[in-house]
Order: C-alpha cells, then structure tokens, then sequence
C-alpha cells in the first residue's frame, strides 16, 4: 500500500509545480544562474528541467513512502474494505491452519483481532455458524472490540470466547463420550 500511495504521489504531486515553471535551478546542481541563449543551449535546458522534474518526482515518493511507512498513518490511508478483507482472508487462514474444521460436528470457531488493522474477526464452522443467528458473532466482536478500544484484550477475549462458549453448550451440550477436539488456547502472531 506505501509503495502505491508513493507512485502515485510521484506522479501527481510534481505535476502541480509545472504551472508554477519549475525550473532546473530549484535543484541545487541542476541549474546555474547563467544561461546561454543560443539555440543549441535549448537541448541543454530541456534535459535540465526533466532532470530536475525527475529529481522532485524521487523525493516525492521517497519521502510519501516514508510517511506511509508509519503504522498508524498506513491504517489511515489504507481503505477500510482493504484491511476488512486482509484480515477476513488471515483469519481464514488460521482457521484451516490450525485444524478448526477437522473438529467431528465441525464446530471449530476463531476468535481473530488483527491489532495493527484494528479489526476483529470471528469464523465459526459449518456445524456450528449454520445453526446460531449472525447477531452472536456481531456480539462476540463488539465486545472484543469495545475492550481492545480501552486497552483490555485479557478481559475482551474472555467476554467474547464467553458468548462463544454460551453458544456451543446450547447447541452441542456436552456428553459423556465427548473429547476436546482442539486445544483451548490464544495464538500470537
């Protein structure tokens, strides 16, 4: 994304200078106070304003790259449906990685707050996401949300893995046969 908002700033922001007439002597080394008005100097003068129009282009994008390097200004410039979707496709990622579909009912569920995107994601399996109307899930994210928002994740997702929890008992109570499928735990990335 900082590469993209950098072309682009290259390109766009020094076109806006050359109403104002850049000019070769904006640049240090590039110009010189004296000038020959001879044609054959002419050459001599385009080359110097592309030279210093490439010069400013340069700057440009590597200092907007710089600047969108930062994490909280990259979040800014970053269109929320581009972080929304990155996050949906990492969360999915996790899921099959870490065997949450493997489970008997496929009743895995993740819980997934990507921090640096500010974006939480709940993924629940076929068994489990089919039979639980979409509002828990929506609820389980607007409590982790709200509490990553005050600087309380322990507390987030214990609410969240909470409602989670509420919802597998009602659906697939526990029985005497039963087995934990999948290890109960928080993976860091």
């Amino acid at each position: 994304m900082s590469l993209g908002w950098a072309a682009m700033a290259a390109l766009l922001l020094p076109l806006g200078l050359v109403p104002l007439g850049v000019e070769p002597r904006w640049i240090a080394g590039l110009g010189d106070s004296w000038e020959a008005a001879h044609l054959a100097s002419r050459s001599l003068s385009i080359a110097q304003a592309i030279s210093a129009y490439a010069v400013l282009q340069a700057m440009v994008f590597i200092i907007v790259f710089l600047v969108t390097c930062i994490p909280v200004i990259r979040r800014w410039v970053t269109p929320r449906s581009v972080r929304r979707s990155r996050v949906r496709r990492a969360a999915m990622q996790q899921f099959l990685a870490h065997g949450l579909h493997t489970t008997e009912h496929r009743t895995g569920v993740l819980i997934f707050a990507a921090l640096s995107d500010h974006q939480v994601e709940v993924i629940a399996d076929a068994g489990i996401h089919d039979r639980v109307d979409r509002d828990i899930w929506a609820q389980a994210v607007d409590v982790l949300t709200e509490r990553l928002r005050s600087g309380d994740a322990a507390e987030g997702f214990e609410a969240a893995i909470k409602i989670v929890g509420e919802v597998l008992a009602l659906h697939f109570p526990p029985r005497a046969n039963d087995i934990n499928e999948l290890p109960n735990r928080l993976v860091e990335l």
